[in-house]
């Protein structure tokens, strides 16, 4: 069978374990089947006479409950009872009832009698009755219940039950990954972990005292409870990290989808003794087999995707990929680094231009951090600004950046200023006015071309410390600006006390303004209204697209900066342009934004009739690609595009020319939490088994999907792309 054809026949989902025919049994394998079932322990039997007294109980259950001795002889009711509570009067009968009566059950919930720390088990029994009618006793089986909701902090009592939010405790997650995955796993279900930090919570904990941090861990905790589905179970790691258990959950498009509304959730405002509190969440995901066969192995993978959806920001998912392993440095080894890196000169500062509506004339630039890794590469901003604060050098960093800035702006026309970024911990630091007064003058710049870019979230903080550092740092004759408003803490009544002479436009509300029933065309007029009327100005922020500018021009704002006009640029880029005497930034951008296509330069497979081939990617889409390498494919020809780590895409030929194909994705793509793409389902290890491959997860370098499958017929010419040629290979 074709590879396209197998994809299809599992209804599009690579993860999934193709449905086959069954073949007939005979006795000796029907018993060897039973035999493997209970000895994996994915189900035990029990049989009783008419006495309803045990028969037969499999030898792993007597094992599961502690028993050494033979349980043959012991009253089926006297060894389990039906959980109390819930459901309707039928379904909390008495065992003794069920049995007496003679009546069939399902899935009944019953544990061990007399021991509430006992697991709960689904038991379902069935009536045998002989030839003449009279009753012979029960045949039934169990299950664990793994999965159900209405007994998941039931089955044994939290070693230490986490009082203040409700829920479990790592331990008692620990517990729960060996004894969840394990079963799920043997018998062919998928699992996945959530694990979710919380952002910005130190901050609730260092302004506001710790009995806030706990009131706001309890309502965190109600509003994960009742956002995920009821098959969850979800448990408190400690301090402001918590983790989500899903059975039978390895649809990527899905879990984005929970992991949207989690944070969206999450982030939503609290109320604290009447001050309003306002945290994120950041959140990694991982998914058994794919991603870890082992409960740990899998608790490593989701900890690995956290850290990338921190690094990227906040407020963001990442999935886990095999990537995110081999770019896993230490958090510590990040920060020495960092400090080295300081202590040599090694941090960057670029600088992104901000234009006037008017004339297209830059005013100023925005000061960027850029640190470029010999070895480790570009490490973005999110990255080593959170390894600063972690490793007590963001007052250090920031204090580089004011003298840096400054000292640059030095060599600037007199007109032209220069913004830099003021963090959170800074801003409460106690030496801020000290480090701008320092700065201002060893680079003997005027106080008013500097203006520092504050962020809401010091709205958090104490009112009375705001005031005062407020009232320093405008007689210091700096210009302050209030950065990405309308996305954090700020009110109105803030808004119109606090000295600020700039509002910024947040890149969330200039991005997909134009897109219909989007809301924000009419945010954006709201906000410069509102800074009119304040007598502020206005900056938008992330314009990169010409049907953008149009928009905010026409809105009335005054500045403008995004890759419309420029990127930040070094220094002797910006000397460059002063001294041709142009301050004129053109607009160049697409008419419209494309979020959807990313460039995506890099190698993947092809596969046809069974032949693979390698090509290139050069872009990508959720709808479909340009790849590279194949010579003349015809239009309508069914590929299946490999884009590695188990993934696999039916896709059809719309457009070729050449060595050049467009090919559309019969199943559109979903977001990877990032910046990429990612198919929702992958090829199931469980799949690979069958073709002759060990079982193992997608990330211990298995190639080709599906290695040990026959290799079909070669129907193209390749085309040597890698060097740049168009050779045929």
């Amino acid at each position: 069978m074709a590879m396209r054809d197998m994809l299809r026949k599992v209804g599009g989902s690579p993860g999934a374990t193709p449905s086959r025919t069954p073949n007939p049994l005979d006795e000796a394998d029907r018993l060897a089947l039973l035999d493997s079932i209970e000895t994996e322990g994915l189900c035990w039997f029990w049989v009783s006479d008419a006495n309803h007294r045990l028969t037969y109980i499999s030898p792993s259950a007597a094992a599961k409950f502690g028993r050494e001795r033979d349980l043959s002889g012991i009253a089926v009711s006297e060894l389990f009872e039906i959980k109390e509570g819930g459901g309707s009067e039928a379904e909390t009968w008495p065992l003794s009832f069920l049995l007496a009566t003679h009546a069939r059950f399902d899935d009944r919930l019953v544990r061990l009698a007399d021991d509430d720390d006992a697991a709960f088990w689904k038991l379902a029994g069935r009536p045998h009755f002989g030839d003449d009618g009279v009753f012979l006793g029960f045949r039934g089986s169990a299950r664990e219940a793994i999965d159900e909701p209405s007994c998941q902090h039931e089955q044994g009592t939290p070693p230490q039950p986490v009082l203040l939010t409700g829920i479990g405790n790592r331990r008692h997650l620990e517990d729960r990954l060996d004894g969840i995955v394990p079963r799920l796993l043997a018998s062919r279900r998928s699992c996945a972990i959530i694990l979710l930090d919380l952002d910005r919570f130190r901050r609730v904990n260092d302004m506001l005292g710790h009995p806030a941090g706990d009131h706001l861990l309890s309502e965190v905790a109600q509003r994960l409870q009742e956002t995920v589905p009821p098959s969850a179970e979800i448990d408190r790691l400690g301090g402001d990290q918590f983790q989500i258990i899903l059975p039978d959950r390895d649809d990527r498009g899905d879990l984005g989808e929970l992991a949207d509304s989690i944070i969206q959730i999450v982030s939503q405002p609290y109320w604290h003794c009447e001050q309003r509190v306002e945290i994120g969440a950041s959140i990694g995901i991982a998914i058994a087999p794919y991603d870890g066969l082992a409960p740990r192995e899998l608790a490593v993978s989701a900890d690995l995707a956290l850290t990338a959806a921190k690094g990227g920001g906040h407020g963001q998912y990442r999935f886990y990929g095999s990537d995110l392993a081999d770019k896993d440095i230490n958090h510590h080894e990040l920060g020495e680094l960092l400090r080295k890196a300081l202590a040599e000169d090694a941090v960057e500062m670029h600088y992104q231009p901000i234009v006037r509506a008017s004339g297209n004339r830059v005013i100023g630039f925005e000061a960027l951090m850029r640190w470029d890794h010999a070895k480790l590469g570009q490490i973005s901003p999110a990255t080593f600004l959170r390894v600063a604060e972690d490793s007590n050098l963001l007052d250090e960093l920031g204090q580089w950046a004011l003298s840096r800035a400054c000292g640059d702006a030095r060599d600037w026309p007199e007109d032209i200023g220069v913004s830099v970024n003021i963090s959170f911990a800074e801003f409460f630091s106690g030496n801020l006015p000290g480090s701008v007064a320092s700065a201002l003058k060893s680079s003997g710049i005027r106080p008013a071309r500097l203006e520092l870019e504050i962020t809401e979230s010091i709205f958090l903080g104490d009112p009375a410390a705001i005031e005062r550092l407020f009232a320093e740092l405008k007689e210091l004759g700096v210009r302050l600006a209030l950065d990405d408003f309308g996305t954090g803490f700020s009110c109105l009544s803030m808004l119109r006390e606090a000295p600020f002479d700039t509002i910024k436009i947040d890149k969330s509300f200039v991005r997909d303004c134009r897109e219909s029933g989007s809301f924000n065309a009419a945010i954006i007029t709201a906000i410069i209204s509102l800074a009119q009327s304040l007598g502020l100005r206005t900056i938008a922020e992330g314009v990169e697209a010409s049907d953008e500018l149009d928009l905010v021009l026409d809105r009335g704002v005054d500045l403008i900066q995004g890759f419309i006009f420029a990127r930040a640029m070094p220094q002797d880029v910006v000397l460059e342009k002063f001294a041709s005497g142009d301050f004129v930034y053109e607009p160049v951008g697409p008419l419209h934004q494309r979020l959807e296509r990313r460039v995506a330069l890099r190698r993947i497979g092809v596969i046809h009739d069974n032949f693979r081939y390698d090509a290139i990617l050069r872009n990508l889409s959720r709808s479909g690609a340009m790849i590279e390498g194949l010579l003349d494919v015809p239009v309508g020809t069914d590929l299946v595009i490999d884009l590695g780590g188990g993934q696999l895409a039916v896709a059809t030929v719309r457009r070729s020319q050449d060595a050049t194909q467009g090919v559309e994705f019969e199943t559109p793509l979903v977001s990877d939490g990032a910046s990429g793409l990612c198919t929702r389902h992958r090829v199931s290890p469980y799949l690979l088994a069958e073709v002759g491959l060990p079982l193992a997860s997608l990330d211990s370098g298995i190639q080709t999907p599906m290695a040990g499958a026959p290799k079909g017929r070669r129907r193209f010419m390749q085309v040597d792309v890698f060097s740049g040629s168009s050779r045929a290979a």
